[in-house]
């Protein structure tokens, strides 16, 4: 099979971002945005998703972590999109959830061509902010840029009470990872593009 590795750079007047990926890894990372608790969040989800890993930013956190945050998402849904390449032989579709403490978090993803986030559904009680002003709000920023990228419908719901940040984001990248590795693994049955469009553009 042909490796699907990608190597995606992006500089901006805000950020200078690099992203290396092999879809087809060991879990092996190397995060540095900057952002410590997205760091935590991106190896655990490169982790479990068996994605190898490597990203470096710089970002003018000085004035806040938005443009670092969302253009991470940016360049990683890139990533993803350019080691997929025409998406011939993918399963396509992905879903898991997993628990935390008392919290769930449920993620669906649907490989379409059509970048969809609407936003963490979240079942019961706030979130407060956490390391680095980190919050859910940065969460879906990130969510949000990485899915149009992509070109992924990415659904995300948490189950729970739990107000801790970090109890609420560990359980949903964890989800995120394995589902987008079901959904990127190569179904052996699958001949061509999984869509009766033939296409995924």
């Amino acid at each position: 099979m042909k490796k699907r590795i990608a190597l995606v750079k992006r500089k901006t007047t805000e950020t200078d971002i690099a992203v290396k990926l092999n879809i087809d890894g060991r879990g092996l990372a190397k995060i540095n945005t900057g952002i410590g608790i997205l760091d935590h969040m991106l190896d655990l989800f490169a982790f479990h998703g068996l994605f190898d890993l490597q990203i470096k930013a710089k970002g003018d956190l000085k004035i806040d972590i938005h443009h670092t945050n969302e253009d991470v998402g940016i360049v990683l849904g890139d990533a993803f999109k350019k080691a997929l390449a025409d998406k011939s032989g993918i399963r396509r579709f992905g879903s898991a959830a997993v628990p935390m403490e008392d919290m769930v978090g449920g993620v669906t993803v649907d490989i379409s061509g059509r970048g969809f986030f609407e936003g963490i559904v979240k079942s019961k009680g706030k979130v407060a902010k956490g390391e680095d002003g980190y919050c859910l709000e940065y969460a879906n920023h990130f969510f949000e840029s990485f899915a149009k990228r992509l070109g992924v419908n990415l659904n995300i719901e948490l189950k729970g009470n739990n107000s801790d940040l970090h109890t609420n984001l560990e359980p949903v990248f964890k989800a995120f990872g394995i589902a987008l590795d079901q959904a990127t693994q190569i179904d052996p049955r699958r001949k061509g593009v999984p869509s009766t469009k033939g296409v995924i553009d």
